[in-house]
């Protein structure tokens, strides 16, 4: 092995004046996050205790991967993210991935479903079925999902601050269609935490949120096993402009939040760890994306095993679905995306990823389309089938760079806890706007680098043209909200009033004790109580969430 007077003798002798004679591009070469990147990695840089930091995949601390055998037994989840209009287009649009090969179903929610809005609440005027899939009764579920066994299939959900009373209507659909709970298979994000950091769906105050998510965990602790309760979400504060670093260290943060709750309600941690997983965003910079999950991993491994004293191996495993980044697809020369999307997901197989979700070349324009979806599903197809990147179990373990990269990751990341350790949790942390100002900070560098020209983007600020886009866009008709509201208006009359009255008076007298809201959710909407209407009576309670202002 060179040592490092062979590597400095290297260095002087032939890089140097090479890299004189012909000037490198940057004077120092970053990656996103900010972590130097040399010409090289030698090895007498790597950890000497690499050996314990990497292990074997499938056994701890898990970063080479959380199955031994990952995907030469089976591939990922094949999930596209997919909804829109009203809950017959999108059922046609599962149908449709289903039979082009997807695995699993992920569900897209349209903002009054996300923010708690029945489809006819005034408030929800023009925003029906325009980014998701409007959702407001059980109905509705039932109509989402017909045809669909969902014994059969791994169902996804995306929703957040609703996301116990989605989960009460998805098994009642279940118990419909004769499935017992404990068979659904499948993920609620359930994430409320990077609501308030980065996207903004919340509806109640934080204290009655996380009773909301510790009583999800509870019921699926006993009711539905096999059922993700929680997706702790990084995806959307890399979207809002984290780095990588920031990308783990605050949805780690969060997830030692969330665990902590489960612990003051009187979880054992091994009941419920094995039921939590993570959803992270795959960007562009290759091998330091690739690094940033194997990072997490580890991390994550090793928090769970030292400070809450997890001993399955299960609790201890940081399980993840990945979406390739939708903030890098660009509006200009979108077939580019394709690339993007790409790489991105290479990326995302090459880290180790439980599920991939592969972004849509038009989605910088608008809805995306069946082509352009399927587009989409078949990159996946490709890295699959034909790459050969699946067919060894951790193909880059050894790479000098991403074994650097991963070891930097994971102390950026560390110090971070700790900082937020120190100001008393993620929450803390929250309400303080710490975490906020850090993901703007990192946000508005990368602005300045692009334009400025330090960064490049092919098509935005080099190699741009005139064009006119030819792809064919998705449109919303404005006659499903019309028809959303007529449909309602039906529900209601054809259903047993006096029950709803005695249903919205039981709910408020929980809501105001401390008992599992899951199963009165689940009766409400057996008896067509409407989302809205669940949440409204809970906005009576627990009041609304604002945001503080930082200066």
């Amino acid at each position: 092995m060179p040592d490092q007077d062979n590597y400095n003798a290297w260095l002087d002798n032939i890089y140097q004046p090479t890299a004189k004679k012909y000037p490198e591009r940057k004077a120092e070469f970053k990656t996103s996050s900010g972590i130097p990147l040399p010409a090289i990695i030698p090895p007498e840089q790597i950890n000497p205790d690499w050996f314990d930091l990497l292990g074997f995949p499938g056994a701890y601390p898990f970063t080479r991967g959380v199955q031994p055998t990952m995907y030469r037994g089976r591939f990922w989840t094949m999930r596209q993210y997919a909804g829109y209009s009203n809950a017959e287009e999108s059922n046609r649009r599962y149908r449709f991935l289903l039979e082009q090969g997807q695995t699993g179903l992920s569900v897209a929610f349209d903002l009054p479903t996300q923010i708690g809005y029945d489809a006819d609440d005034p408030i929800a005027l023009g925003e029906v079925g325009k980014v998701g899939v409007s959702i407001s009764s059980l109905e509705d579920m039932e109509t989402l999902f017909s045809g669909i066994p969902l014994d059969k299939v791994s169902t996804s959900m995306t929703i957040n601050a609703p996301a116990a009373i989605l989960l009460a209507m998805y098994i009642a659909v279940a118990k419909k269609q004769g499935i017992e709970p404990q068979k659904l298979r499948g993920t609620i994000q359930n994430d409320i935490l990077k609501e308030y950091i980065a996207r903004g769906t919340y509806i109640f105050p934080p204290d009655p949120s996380m009773r909301l998510i510790t009583d999800v965990f509870q019921y699926c602790r006993d009711e539905v096993p096999n059922w993700n309760v929680i997706s702790v979400s990084g995806y959307h504060i890399r979207e809002a402009g984290s780095t990588a670093v920031q990308e783990v260290a605050f949805t780690l943060a969060n997830a030692i939040a969330y665990v902590e709750a489960a612990l003051r309600v009187g979880m054992e941690i091994d009941e419920f760890a094995g039921q939590i997983s993570f959803f992270f965003n795959a960007h562009n910079n290759f091998f330091e994306e690739i690094a940033k999950f194997r990072a997490a991993r580890r991390l994550y491994a090793k928090l769970m095993k030292d400070r809450f004293h997890a001993q399955k191996d299960g609790s201890q495993k940081l399980r993840f679905h990945t979406q390739t980044a939708g903030s890098t697809l660009t509006a200009q020369q979108p077939e580019n995306n394709v690339v993007r999307v790409t790489l991105q997901a290479l990326a995302a197989v090459l880290g180790g990823t439980q599920s991939l979700h592969t972004n849509s070349m038009d989605e910088a324009l608008w809805l995306p389309t069946e082509k352009s979806v399927q587009v989409a599903l078949r990159t996946q197809q490709i890295i699959a089938h034909e790459s050969g990147v699946a067919d060894s179990v951790d193909p880059l373990a050894g790479s000098y760079i991403v074994e650097y990269l991963t070891d930097e990751i994971e102390e950026r990341a560390r110090i971070y806890i700790e900082k937020i350790d120190a100001m008393g949790g993620a929450m803390r942390a929250i309400e303080n706007g710490y975490i906020q100002n850090e993901i703007q900070d990192a946000a508005y560098a990368a602005q300045r680098r692009l334009e400025d020209g330090e960064d490049i983007v092919v098509g935005v600020n080099k190699f741009q043209q005139d064009e006119e886009i030819v792809l064919e866009p998705l449109t919303i008709d404005p006659a499903v909200e019309i028809k959303r509201r007529r449909q309602l208006t039906e529900l209601r009359q054809n259903r047993d009033q006096q029950k709803i009255a005695k249903l919205k008076n039981r709910l408020e007298v929980a809501a105001k004790g401390d008992e599992n809201l899951m199963p009165l959710f689940i009766e409400a909407v057996e008896h067509k109580m409407t989302l809205g209407e669940i949440c409204n009576v809970l906005r009576g309670v627990w009041g609304e969430y604002r945001a503080p202002t930082f200066i």
